[in-house]
């Protein structure tokens, strides 16, 4: 079964993961910035918490699979794939890499295991692996053998930015940091060649020049998206995203609703503070509902983009647009504003639904969690030391595949 994703609370049954690997050992110090880290994860740690939640997922009935596995599926199905990938992607990989892509071209022909090939691609290669000729070039001597010849990929395991599942089709996106725009490419393959996606309409393309990344990206219902302006999706890239769906025959989306949230790391992408856990309600970060604006984005008559802002309040927009009597907003971290802000730096407003009423979240927001269940949802909770490091929770940890449409 293709992409079937038009609600954030319907029955989750198929989610894509991707396991801490070595990319995350080969986070250094200097490199913590530019890769987009505060810290360097202990990835033993973070595997044991990602086995933990993937764990939660097959117990409530999803079928986990894992972006590693499928991309080699997807390489497996014809023998050019395997080249045309690598090629694509030392060339999405910066001018080192360039500098050295007969090397890792050759690095990466001679591993025969797709899987184990993949994988190299995320954890990065450094010079000290390759077979290098000429070691009295400038380029050479200026690189130390840990250096990498092909950077690592440590923010994989966050599957929900590169690609957002919306209807039957997916946007695949343009990131905002270059150090993650490699990641499109493994959605890229597995959405063009693997035989369970192969033909997935796409709404989206990284060609496209404004940066969109999926955790903006919230499905309300079948006809309604909620987009984040964040500091990592612009308005440009909305209004290119709504053209593009309005018009495909395909998408069922007739409004988007575009919310302004504070462009800054903390608050990154609107899962970051808000995410739906119940038919009527969502867990917000209180500091946004201040300064919070609404736009409307349909398309009109004359087949022109109309946008208009929505003078309501988020609870009351929500309900509007939803077609519901009233929705309830779950502060993270309830009146206590230091609880709420340590809380929503641990990704206390970024929960996974996993049905209604049922979600995933991060053990050490314990305060939320309480809230949340005095509520009546029931909160599965993963460890998350390590995890956690990387900003990012539960749902930024997820792509849905597939979610129920009848329930």
């Amino acid at each position: 079964m293709p992409i079937q994703v038009y609600s954030e609370i319907a029955p989750l049954r198929r989610v894509l993961l991707h396991r801490p690997g070595l990319e995350l050992e080969h986070l250094v110090p200097g490199s913590l910035e530019r890769l987009l880290f505060d810290d360097i994860p202990y990835l033993r740690g973070a595997q044991s918490e990602h086995d933990s939640f993937a764990q939660i997922l097959r117990d409530n009935g999803v079928e986990v699979c894992y972006l590693s596995k499928l991309t080699a599926e997807a390489l497996a199905q014809k023998p050019s794939l395997k080249q045309e990938f690598i090629h694509d992607f030392i060339h999405a990989s910066g001018s080192v890499a360039l500098r050295y892509k007969d090397e890792l071209t050759a690095y990466l022909e001679a591993i025969d295991d797709l899987h184990e090939m993949v994988l190299r691609t995320m954890a990065g290669i450094p010079f000290s692996e390759l077979k290098l000729e000429h070691t009295e070039t400038l380029t050479a001597m200026m690189h130390g053998k840990s250096d990498f010849a092909l950077e690592p990929i440590p923010n994989l395991y966050f599957t929900r930015d590169p690609f957002a599942s919306i209807g039957c089709g997916v946007a695949l996106h343009h990131m905002y940091s270059e150090t993650r725009r490699r990641e499109t490419l493994y959605g890229s393959y597995i959405l063009q060649y693997h035989p369970d996606y192969a033909g997935t309409p796409f709404y989206y393309t990284p060609d496209l020049p404004y940066s969109l990344e999926g955790g903006d990206v919230l499905n309300l219902s079948e006809s309604v998206l909620a987009i984040g302006i964040s500091q990592r999706t612009t308005p440009e890239a909305i209004e290119q995203l709504a053209v593009n769906m309005f018009r495909n025959p395909q998408s069922k989306v007739k409004t988007i609703l575009a919310l302004t949230i504070p462009s800054m790391r903390a608050f990154m992408h609107l899962d970051t503070v808000m995410t739906q856990v119940d038919v009527d309600k969502f867990v917000v970060h209180p500091v946004i509902l201040s300064t919070l604006q609404i736009f409307a984005l349909t398309m009109g008559e004359d087949g022109k983009l109309s946008s208009r802002p929505v003078n309501m309040n988020l609870d009351e927009a929500l309900a509007h647009y939803m077609g519901l009597e009233k929705v309830t907003l779950i502060r993270c971290g309830g009146q206590d504003q230091i609880a709420s802000q340590r809380e929503q730096w641990n990704d206390g407003s970024n929960t996974l639904c996993i049905r209604p009423g049922v979600v995933i979240a991060y053990d050490r927001n314990y305060i939320t969690n309480e809230i949340l269940e005095s509520y009546g949802i029931t909160v599965l909770k993963i460890p998350s030391g390590e995890l956690s490091r990387g900003r990012g929770g539960p749902r930024c940890m997820s792509m849905p595949l597939i979610r129920e449409v009848n329930y």
